[in-house]
């Protein structure tokens, strides 16, 4: 039995050709499509008081319930194409619209009241106390403290005493 080269050459060709499409030239691969690129997990709040929380990414999965607290911190742990999956401050999770979303950060007090102090040390002076459940606006954080306002009332409040930013987490 006989055989060319050249049928054998053609075929590893053919089969190496939609690897060598989807190389880059400086060897970085393009984020998925899909994606936004930024990190996951990561914390946005809800754009409007009308979101609806689906059980899948799309308009044909049925709605578990709608949002009515525009502001509300949640953190969002998956995306696929316009659909970001989200968990919200008491572990609920689901799909919402990208469209029902924005990138402010927000902070939710989760347990009883909470002490917002004028500056980022417990010796500060408190400048109010915040109720279980108000939704505040982060502006910055470091190492442990967050400046945040509630309304008017603006000042200082540990990162453990709210939900809406990681522990770890440091921005201005």
């Amino acid at each position: 039995m006989t055989f060319s080269r050249f049928p054998l050459l053609l075929i590893l060709y053919l089969i190496a050709m939609p690897y060598a499409a989807h190389a880059q030239s400086d060897g970085q691969q393009e984020p998925p499509a899909s994606g936004t690129g930024l990190p996951l997990p990561r914390f946005a709040s809800l754009h409007t008081d009308d979101v609806n929380l689906r059980t899948g990414p799309g308009t044909r999965y049925p709605i578990e319930w709608v949002y009515h607290t525009e502001g509300l911190p949640v953190e969002i742990t998956a995306e696929f194409d316009i659909w970001r999956r989200l968990r919200d401050w008491e572990g609920s999770e689901g799909w919402v619209h990208k469209n029902g979303l924005t990138g402010k950060r927000t902070a939710i007090i989760t347990q009883g009241r909470k002490s917002l102090y004028s500056s980022d040390s417990l010796a500060s002076p408190v400048v109010a106390m915040i109720e279980a459940n108000a939704i505040g606006a982060i502006q910055s954080c470091q190492a442990t403290w967050c400046k945040v306002h509630f309304g008017s009332i603006k000042g200082y409040m540990q990162k453990t005493d709210f939900w809406g930013a990681y522990a770890q987490e440091i921005f201005d």
